[in-house]
């Protein structure tokens, strides 16, 4: 009677214990969507700086998520920030490549300045082909873009890569500000990626 008490305690200590553990992967829900505590980027674990919807109107485009190797709370940090980062999209609708790919260069024709657009002209060229290869983004569909020092941005769709590494760091950081700079693409997503309440 004993024995078998025991063991339906430890089963059920082992099962809430799961339960935690499970729930501590994931550090939110945002419409559905489970964003991770942690990612994996050139062999190193990142933390999530902070997370939010991408809105259009009254519409949820997508989700954002930024990693770093450790939490900033401003701009100037995070683009001055050491090591790996990662943003992370995940879709909330169906979007056409061409409205998303729209969507990008604008964001960085608005927060990027001439003398960075210039140096960066090829690798901008290079990541709009990148849509061409990608008819439309679905709702559930993945695009992360990493940052790995020493080899530079690696762009993957739902796991797969689909453009050659681009090595420049003004690109990258030409990359964020579409989210983090002084015309964000939401305004109210801006703060949340920085950890800061919208």
């Amino acid at each position: 009677m004993i024995v078998a008490q025991l063991k339906r305690a430890t089963a059920c200590a082992c099962v809430l214990s799961g339960l935690m553990l499970a729930q501590a992967a994931f550090a939110l829900d945002l419409a559905g969507v489970k964003i991770d505590e942690t990612a994996k980027v050139g062999n190193q674990d990142l933390k999530l700086n902070g997370a939010g919807i991408r809105y259009k109107v009254i519409f949820k485009v997508y989700t954002a998520a930024l990693y770093l190797t450790e939490k900033k709370t401003t701009v100037p940090d995070v683009m001055a920030a050491n090591g790996p980062r990662r943003i992370e999209l995940v879709m909330l609708r169906d979007v056409s490549s061409e409205d998303f790919s729209r969507a990008f260069m604008t964001g960085i024709q608005n927060n990027v300045d001439k003398a960075d657009k210039a140096k960066i002209i090829n690798q901008l060229l290079k990541f709009g082909e990148l849509f061409a290869s990608i008819p439309e983004l679905k709702k559930g569909d993945v695009l992360t873009t990493d940052w790995i020092p020493g080899v530079g941005t690696q762009i993957h769709f739902n796991g797969k890569p689909v453009s050659e590494t681009l090595p420049d760091q003004v690109f990258y950081n030409s990359l964020l500000k579409i989210w983090l700079g002084d015309k964000p693409a939401d305004s109210r997503l801006k703060p949340l990626l920085l950890g800061q309440p919208a």
